[in-house]
């Protein structure tokens, strides 16, 4: 047994022990000279509210490239424009269909993920103009496909994988009218308009309730559905088989992009979600089925990756 003198003696002496300085923590100097918070002062900032510049749309351009996808530092960005009211001031009063662009829907998308991210409310944003919703909502689905005839598409992975973010936070949000709206009609039972006509007819046969409301819905288009309407019931569908080109091209070796592997992870999250819920899963689960969506998952050289062993465990939930 070892002497008191000894333990006491092996026991490190704590006087004089200064506490750790908080690195990273922003000064009121340092806030006051950022890019972000100047911006702030002369576009937006309700405190300075009197001496505001007119709207420049050329700022958002300029913040999406510089702050917002500019590498690391852009979450931490994000944030400071998160704190400085970028979303509510800005952005959405300034937001009509016909004159955004790319990057001011995206950023919209971004900033309403960083509110969910920090549990902040998000739909009161919206609800200062409702009539404005249903035309963003539409420019975010757009987003996520390639344009019609090509599997080119303008958004990168990265800002697809926000843009399924979004999508994801409005459908567990069904109890919100103005999401409710838009979200429904992606997964009603207008969506089995995509379904091979057998396989359609099969389902109607199982469930008589349903072939009640699929004659009605014939009723009301006596004449050929509008095209914005036949490309919202194929949505979720298109959706699927633009995911299963993106896993099925991964090589089993070789590099392999992170965003990706990113993207691949949060379809399946979003699917999983989808299926969660019994507003969503009714009908959706039909075309998801007939998509063989996680029989080719499986199959994917993806899952046989080190990079792949969260989409793996995705696959089989």
């Amino acid at each position: 047994m070892k002497r008191r003198s000894q333990t006491q003696a092996q026991t490190p002496k704590e006087v004089n022990k200064k506490p750790k300085e908080k690195t990273g923590a922003l000064t009121l100097d340092q806030l006051s000279s950022d890019v972000i918070w100047q911006l702030a002062s002369q576009y937006w900032s309700p405190e300075s509210k009197s001496e505001h510049l007119p709207y420049n749309a050329d700022i958002i351009e300029r913040i999406y490239a510089d702050e917002m996808t500019s590498g690391k530092a852009s979450a931490r960005r994000i944030n400071m424009l998160e704190f400085s009211q970028y979303l509510e001031q800005y952005l959405w009063p300034n937001y009509r269909r016909e004159k955004a662009t790319h990057a001011h829907v995206m950023s919209i998308v971004i900033m309403a993920n960083e509110k969910f991210r920090e549990r902040v409310e998000v739909w009161n944003v919206f609800q200062q103009l409702p009539d404005q919703y249903p035309a963003f909502f539409r420019h975010v689905l757009e987003s996520c496909l390639p344009a019609q005839g090509t599997n080119e598409n303008k958004s990168t992975l990265r800002e697809r994988t926000a843009l399924l973010m979004f999508l994801n936070h409005c459908f567990n949000s069904m109890e919100i009218e103005l999401c409710r709206e838009q979200a429904k009609r992606l997964v009603s039972l207008s969506m089995w308009h995509c379904l091979q006509p057998r396989r359609r007819e099969q389902e109607l046969r199982d469930v008589p309730e349903w072939r009640k409301y699929w004659k009605r819905l014939q009723k009301k288009e006596k004449d050929s559905p509008k095209p914005d309407v036949m490309w919202e019931r194929h949505f979720m569908q298109n959706l699927i088989i633009d995911f299963l080109r993106i896993v099925e091209r991964i090589p089993a070796e070789g590099e392999l992009n992170s965003n990706v592997v990113h993207y691949c992870e949060r379809f399946l999250e979003f699917i999983i979600d989808l299926e969660a819920l019994l507003p969503t899963r009714r009908f959706f689960n039909t075309v998801l089925d007939d998509c063989h969506l996680i029989v080719r998952a499986l199959m994917s050289p993806l899952v046989q990756r080190e990079e792949g062993k969260l989409f793996g465990q995705h696959s089989y939930e």
